[in-house]
């Protein structure tokens, strides 16, 4: 198997360029890949040398950076030597398998499609993220920000990008597909899930009806698809909540000496659930319908979130994830072939 050449956005994320490059070195020389740090090479190079090594990464210098605040397309045609384009390009002419950002979400999705492209016969791309459930379980929700607006036809292309996604990625069996909406009758919801309601009860997926956002944690199915616009409501009122419970946890350990007593008792396995529920673990999210591997990670990533991207990215070139989108694409059932010319690298959400 040929070493997966993976190119990190070194200038990408709110904590850019230390904790990209703090990463990078946790994974060189453990992950298997050849990689390669794109940006200000001046700025690489200085955290580089104050960790008193340079070796098993290569640099490749974009003077641009995209900052947060940007017009994703405007920043992405204005600014060519961004970091983002440069690596996005780079996938593009066969020089790296994979692309990793903690940068501009909506930037990094209108570069991607510039550059890129869509998957042929996958209408919009849509962002899929791996949220944890009960008992272990893992379910994948998209779109997670990539489309704020959706027809029912783009619904039911997740669908099948999200479940063909699960097979190869995580070897599900006929993943479970849920749909997000108000209520598990099938009558319940807006127009637009009453539609996608009736496509995936005709199609061939495993398709277990509609699901409510109490049900995600339960774990109840593998994949649950939803607008961009919803999925990236659930995916940040989750991380607050679970910010706010293991707030509020600590203040109750540390209020009288019991309680002190009892948490170091517990400490090992209050960590344990921490790890478990934190977005640094699961690698970011997978810009899934684009012809090339992209993940983006969040904003806030840490050197840690940084190495699971990196991680992530590696096993989806080793597993032929986007080989199995291109298939999606060509054997997606004709009722999902309209509108696969629609959809435009302005319609993405930002981070």
């Amino acid at each position: 198997m040929t070493t997966p050449r993976i190119v990190l956005d070194a200038m990408g994320g709110d904590n850019a360029p230390g904790e990209p490059v703090a990463g990078a070195l946790m994974a060189a020389g453990v992950l298997g890949v050849e990689l390669i740090l794109v940006g200000r090479r001046e700025a690489i190079e200085a955290e580089l040398r104050g960790t008193g090594t340079i070796r098993d990464v290569r640099v490749v210098d974009a003077p641009d950076v995209i900052e947060m605040e940007e017009h994703p397309t405007e920043a992405v045609r204005s600014k060519p030597k961004s970091s983002i384009v440069v690596g996005l390009e780079m996938v593009k002419r066969g020089e790296a398998d994979a692309f990793v950002t903690a940068g501009n979400t909506g930037a990094t999705m209108a570069g991607a499609l510039l550059t890129l492209g869509r998957v042929r016969g996958i209408g919009r791309p849509a962002l899929a993220t791996i949220f944890p459930a009960a008992d272990g379980k893992l379910t994948m929700l998209l779109d997670v920000g990539a489309n704020a607006d959706c027809r029912p036809v783009h619904l039911f292309q997740f669908a099948h990008m999200g479940a063909a996604y699960m097979e190869r990625m995580f070897g599900v069996a006929r993943p479970r597909v849920g749909l997000l909406s108000i209520g598990e009758e099938e009558s319940k919801g807006n127009q637009l899930t009453l539609e996608v309601h009736q496509m995936l009860r005709g199609s061939r997926l495993n398709f277990i009806g509609n699901v409510e956002g109490k049900d995600l944690p339960k774990g109840m199915a593998d994949v649950v698809v939803m607008d961009g616009f919803t999925g990236n409501v659930v995916l940040k009122t989750a991380e607050g909540i679970a910010e706010l419970l293991f707030g509020e946890l600590r203040k109750a350990v540390e209020l009288t000496p019991w309680n002190k007593a009892a948490g170091l008792i517990l400490m090992s396995e209050l960590r344990k659930v921490k790890r478990r529920l934190d977005y640094a673990e699961y690698g970011g999210a997978q810009l899934v319908g684009v012809d090339g591997i992209v993940v983006i990670g969040h904003g806030r990533s840490n050197a840690r979130a940084i190495y699971n991207a990196l991680k992530a990215a590696r096993d989806a070139v080793h597993n032929g994830v986007l080989e199995t989108m291109r298939a999606v694409g060509k054997e997606i059932p004709a009722r999902g072939q309209g509108g696969a010319g629609e959809g435009a690298a302005g319609d993405s959400g930002e981070d």
